[in-house]
This record gives structure tokens, sequence and C-alpha cells, in this order.
């Protein structure tokens, strides 16, 4: 698992107009192929009247999937352009369709790496990027004597308070990012003089968003 990625924090859409041509963005987030798969077709059939549903999309920890279709406009203006902005902005698990419907004026195909470009990169901004960061949730339990102190550096710190469970002893669960549970461990231990139990719990992502 990757220790923090980039990708979109919602679905998106976006048009702009070029030339008199609609340009549609449809963004939205994609972890398999066939999510990918799913989201163009979905957009296609919400479009089946559109001169072309262009797509691309970007997925696993390495980008192992990619994939680009210029659905009909000349070869590379569209599909490519599309991809390229994906992997400019770092995006991970994205998958993107421009929808075109003609507007009666031929962009050539420099105007239409640019256009489908622009409309992606709009398109983006609107649905919004978030980061991923994969997190380790930590317990310590501690006498509630602790307590006070351990809630007051917690909340200080780096690190990100989750929640306290009261019980026969108090729990307190924190996020810390999954290269620095050693650090924690070893902050824990010297907090509470060796007294607390810490133990690593679930591992998952969480995600900040980075504006647009």
């Amino acid at each position: 698992m990757l220790p923090r990625y980039y990708t979109v924090k919602a679905d998106g859409e976006h048009e702009i107009i070029i030339q008199k041509s609609r340009f549609i963005a449809y963004v939205s987030r994609a972890e398999s192929e066939n999510e990918a798969q799913a989201f163009i077709q979905k957009i296609k059939k919400e479009n089946w009247n559109a001169t072309h549903n262009c797509s691309a999309y970007l997925i696993g920890e390495n980008d192992q999937i990619q994939k680009a279709n210029d659905d009909g406009e000349p070869s590379g203006t569209a599909g490519i352009p599309i991809l390229e902005v994906l992997k400019k902005r770092q995006l991970k698990d994205t998958v993107v369709v421009i929808t075109r419907y003609f507007g009666g004026i031929k962009l050539g195909a420099g105007g239409l790496i640019r256009a489908y470009g622009k409309a992606t990169s709009e398109g983006i901004d609107e649905a919004g990027v978030v980061e991923r960061k994969l997190m380790r949730v930590m317990h310590t339990k501690v006498d509630y004597t602790w307590l006070g102190k351990l809630e007051n550096e917690l909340r200080s710190s780096v690190y990100t308070l989750k929640e306290i469970h009261y019980l026969d002893m108090v729990e307190i669960e924190t996020f810390v990012e999954e290269e620095a549970t050693p650090q924690f461990i070893e902050w824990m231990v010297e907090l509470t003089n060796g007294q607390g139990e810490i133990s690593e719990g679930l591992q998952l992502y969480l995600e900040e968003d980075v504006g647009k």
C-alpha cells in the first residue's frame, strides 16, 4: 500500500464551450478497471447523442492500468491529452470522460488537444483533489491519572487523536502515519514512563483536501 497518493475527492462535472463546441468533463474515482469502464458506459448512455465521448483512466499503485480512447476524434487528439493531465496532476484511481457536442467549427489537431486538456483540468478542479495518507490506528491503554497529560500532548502533536474510550482503563486511539509508528511508540512509552499498553490497530487511508 502506498504511504500517500493523490486522487479526486468526488464525482465532478464541468462544461466549457470552445468555438461553439460543448466539452463536458465528467470525473470520478475508480479503484478498478471494471469501475472505470462502468462509469464510462454510464456517461455514454446518458450522452448517447453526443458527437464524441472520449475517455481515459489511470489505475493502480504504480499506474499499472492506463487507457485512453479517442472515440472517433483524430488519433491522439482526445484520449491521450486527457490521460496526460491525469499524469501531470499525479492522480491515481481516476477516470475522466469528456463529452463533446460538435458546434460546427473544426478545431484542428492542436486545437483538439488543447480543448480536451483544458476540459479535463477544469473538470478535476471542479471535483477537487485529496491526498490519501496511509495511517495506522494506535491504541494506548493507561490509568485514568495519565489522561489529562496524554490528551494535551496529543492535541499539540503532529498526530491526530481519533477517539477516547472510557473503560476500566482509558483507551486512546490515535491516527499515526504508517512510517511514523516506531517513533510514536517510543514517544508514548516515554510520556507514560512505560506504564501504557501500546498496540497497533487497523491500517486505513485518511483523506485531506489539497484544494483545486
